[in-house]
């Protein structure tokens, strides 16, 4: 057995134990006896584990979960109702009712204003709180002054699930058939590496299905597509023949909302009926407000053993915000990411050894109605460039499409979204 595969089992076989423990610990209710306290901050894909492993491996420590919103609605998988493969998003909404009474979590629903880190505290709505660890887990948000004229509520990004998904699912149903969507992509990094290709695809088959003679003009800033290319290629012409028009190093720069067009450069002139603009992206704005993010302005460097800020000391970033190195922006790299930035929190309160990080990701993408692809990877830090890498023959992808990947991504979904709220 390999050394990072012992070293990825040891996180795993620590949280499973962890969570006997630590569900014993707080089933009367929460035991705060350490006096030690960790807040966390966005209850997405990383937030969430953040405070539920923390809370499982040692129930002494008091775990307050401060999230804006009552509830989380899923990311990954939003394009299947775009598409037309699920009537609702209900089944990518989680709340955290039951994560917080599984766990002894104190859950806040508040804005946070303001981080304070030589004070160790967090300004929020909801009055301020006091940690000896943070953990900061905001997503993304767009950096739409790179856009003149940018207007979401005409032309959605629908990159951050719920009421931008809707408004753009409406916008396709009311479309005339004949008509033409144009979806642009932003330069990488970005949430979600194949996401705006799978994206393309469901869009695709929702016109083939019920906009006869349609069709999506696809805008990708990137020189081709930045994942799975071969795959989508083929889905593509397997599929949708005709239908998909792709167009690679075409960055759209500025938006006309009256005439419904795009502008390439500021030299080609892209018309729609449906136009959805996804910006490029950065940290989410706390960590900017919190001065986490790093000198090219965008992203946040972590220390990739522990997730802490390389620019605070007690802040921990993890997920879509952070630098993780050749870990892409994703669902399950924000999960993998809080396991280990949790264990680790928790060793240093022990003053027990650090683990080493392991990163686990696998990207689910659909190309129809029943089939669907993968890319996996195991990443580990590399000592001597101090970043996390892909180990060595674990990035891979599905040979094929396949409708049994098309299963394993729906208990995909089904499962992470199920830990992060029980």
């Amino acid at each position: 057995m390999t050394m990072e595969r012992r070293n990825f089992l040891k996180l795993l076989g620590a949280g499973a134990s962890a969570a006997t423990l630590g569900l014993a610990g707080c089933a009367s209710g929460p035991k705060y006896t350490g006096g030690r306290k960790v807040v966390v901050i966005g209850g997405g894909y990383g937030g969430t584990i953040a405070a539920k492993y923390i809370r499982m491996m040692d129930a002494t420590i008091e775990v307050t979960l401060i999230e804006r919103n009552d509830h989380f609605v899923s990311c990954p998988f939003s394009n299947l109702y775009l598409g037309g493969i699920l009537p609702d998003l209900s089944s990518l909404t989680i709340k955290y009712d039951k994560l917080a009474a599984n766990h002894g979590i104190k859950v806040v629903q508040a804005e946070v204003t303001g981080i304070d880190a030589a004070a160790h505290s967090v300004t929020t709505s909801a009055g301020v709180f006091k940690y000896d660890s943070l953990v900061v887990s905001p997503g993304v948000e767009f950096r739409t002054d790179e856009i003149k004229g940018y207007d979401h509520d005409v032309m959605p990004h629908a990159w951050k699930a719920g009421p931008q998904t809707v408004l753009l699912r409406k916008q396709l149903e009311a479309m005339k058939p004949g008509g033409t969507v144009v979806l642009s992509i932003p330069l990488a990094p970005f949430r979600c590496p194949p996401g705006p290709y799978e994206r393309t695809s469901m869009i695709a088959m929702y016109l083939k299905e019920h906009k006869p003679g349609s069709k999506i003009i696809v805008l990708d800033a990137n020189p081709d597509i930045v994942s799975k290319k071969g795959l989508f290629l083929k889905g593509w012409k397997k599929h949708y023949e005709g239908i998909i028009d792709y167009r690679p190093a075409k960055k759209v720069t500025e938006v006309d909302n009256k005439k419904m067009t795009v502008l390439i450069e500021g030299i080609e002139e892209v018309k729609g009926d449906v136009i959805n603009v996804i910006p490029p992206q950065k940290a989410g704005h706390i960590a900017h407000v919190a001065g986490l993010v790093g000198p090219d302005g965008k992203w946040c460097p972590v220390n990739p053993m522990t997730f802490e800020s390389t620019l605070k000391k007690d802040i921990h970033v993890i997920g879509d915000s952070s630098i993780a190195g050749a870990m892409p922006k994703s669902g399950y790299s924000a999960n993998s990411e809080a396991k280990v930035c949790a264990t680790n929190i928790v060793a240093r309160m022990n003053s027990r050894e650090l683990t080493e990080m392991s990163g686990v990701n696998t990207c689910y993408s659909f190309l129809s109605a029943k089939e669907a692809v993968s890319v996996t990877g195991v990443y580990q830090v590399d000592k001597e460039k101090h970043a996390i890498v892909a180990v060595k023959g674990s990035v891979g992808v599905s040979p094929d499409l396949s409708e049994l990947e098309a299963v394993y991504a729906q208990s995909w979904v089904k499962n992470i979204l199920t830990e992060m709220s029980t």
